[in-house]
């Protein structure tokens, strides 16, 4: 069957975009058109229409003269991605506190339970995390902060992979308690219990990521305290 042009600019599109989340294409790294198309086996279309969506999601800055590289990664940015997860997911909670059935608790609640599995294997958790927080949005009929969430955890991937890989697995049995208490604010349809529990979560991931890039001199204080 003949692969139609739309269809390869999306195959493409998927391609950098996993290669630059994996970490095969490093922040900073040069993404050369031509170099591209020849490792991929298209012509240079398909690439540039690729690295406008890459731009427009923020894993590639294409500039005037200088061309396309992957974006960079500092604390400004993990700050960015943690507020952003607490903003979206407080917002999708409370559309949904008072109102969520039996089954979605039960869903909510089974999913939680599965990952219980899962804490030795930090991808597949990692995974069944992603699953969750988007399941909330689901219940919440919020197609919009689905989306947004969505691309807002592949560049959470992204860090993930790049400079917290051996330190995430140390995170997740916290966050699972996290994970806990959350649940327990939606049974008890409290929702100032809710938005702590958010918070909570969100701010005991950035405050424990942070402080390893600190402890790895990653992280220049100065320009912490001004975040």
């Amino acid at each position: 069957m003949k692969v139609s042009y739309r269809s390869k600019n999306a195959l493409v599109y998927d391609q950098l975009r996993k290669a630059i989340i994996a970490g095969d294409y490093k922040p900073g790294t040069r993404l050369v058109i031509d170099q591209l198309a020849i490792e991929l086996g298209v012509s240079q279309i398909p690439i540039r229409e690729a690295m406008r969506e890459l731009e427009g999601d923020g894993f590639v800055t294409i500039e005037p003269y200088a061309g396309s590289t992957v974006t960079a990664l500092n604390a400004s940015f993990i700050f960015e991605i943690f507020a952003l997860l607490e903003s979206i997911e407080i917002v999708c909670s409370r559309t949904i506190y008072c109102r969520m059935t039996d089954l979605e608790l039960a869903t909510l609640t089974t999913m939680i339970d599965t990952m219980e599995d899962s804490l030795n294997d930090p991808d597949l958790w990692s995974q069944q995390n992603k699953d969750l927080h988007l399941y909330i949005c689901d219940c919440a009929h919020s197609v919009l902060s689905k989306n947004i969430l969505q691309k807002v955890m592949a560049h959470w991937d992204r860090l993930r992979l790049h400079y917290f890989k051996d330190v995430f697995g140390q995170r997740i049995h916290f966050a699972q308690q996290e994970h806990r208490q959350i649940l327990a604010a939606f049974r008890a349809r409290d929702l100032d219990q809710l938005e702590q529990a958010i918070s909570t979560h969100n701010q005991n991931g950035l405050h424990s990521y942070l402080g390893y890039l600190r402890s790895a001199g990653l992280i220049d204080p100065a320009v912490e305290n001004c975040l």
